[in-house]
C-alpha cells in the first residue's frame, strides 16, 4: 500500500470513529452520522482510484 493511500485510510479511520463517536454521545442524529461516514468512503475511494 503507498504512502498516500496509507494515509487515506487512516484519514477514513479517524473521521469515521470521530463521526461514531459524536452519534454515541447524542451530538448527532443517525442521517448526519451517515452523510459524514459517506463523505469518507467517498474520499477513500477517491484516494484509491487514483492509485
Amino acid at each position: 500500500m503507498s504512502d498516500d493511500l496509507h494515509a487515506a485510510v487512516e484519514e477514513f479511520l479517524d473521521g469515521t470513529d470521530a463521526a461514531l463517536s459524536e452519534y454515541d454521545d447524542g451530538y448527532a442524529d443517525a442521517d448526519a452520522t451517515l452523510r459524514v461516514v459517506r463523505n469518507h468512503l467517498a474520499d477513500l475511494r477517491e484516494a484509491a482510484e487514483d492509485e
